[in-house]
C-alpha cells in the first residue's frame, strides 16, 4: 500500500509523520514538545505530583492519545534529546 500523501500550500508532496514511541529514558522533561504540540497528544507530568519518583528530574513526559496525532513532528523538531519515533500512515 502507498502512504498517505498531502500536499503543501505551493503544491509539493509531504507524507505526514505519526508520533509511534517515546523513549522515556532519553527524556530530559524539558516541555517543549509539550508546547508545540497542536493536539493533545503528549502529557507532562510534574514529579511532584508522584512522591515515588526520582527527585533529579523536574518533569516527565508521556504519550497521551496517539491517535490524535495529526503527524506534524513538530515535538520531534523541537526536542533536544531525539526522543521520538515516528511512522507514516499507510493508506
Amino acid at each position: 500500500m502507498a502512504d498517505y500523501t498531502a500536499l503543501t500550500r505551493a503544491g509539493n508532496p509531504w507524507i505526514p509523520q505519526f508520533v509511534t514511541a517515546l523513549d522515556e529514558e532519553k527524556c530530559i522533561g524539558c516541555g517543549r514538545c509539550y508546547k508545540v504540540c497542536p493536539r493533545d497528544v503528549l502529557n507532562l507530568i510534574d514529579s511532584d505530583e508522584d512522591d515515588d519518583e526520582d527527585e533529579s528530574a523536574a518533569a516527565k513526559m508521556t504519550l497521551k492519545d496517539l491517535g490524535d496525532c495529526i503527524g506534524c513532528s513538530a515535538c520531534g523538531r523541537v526536542c533536544p534529546k531525539n526522543c521520538f519515533s515516528y511512522e507514516a500512515l499507510a493508506a
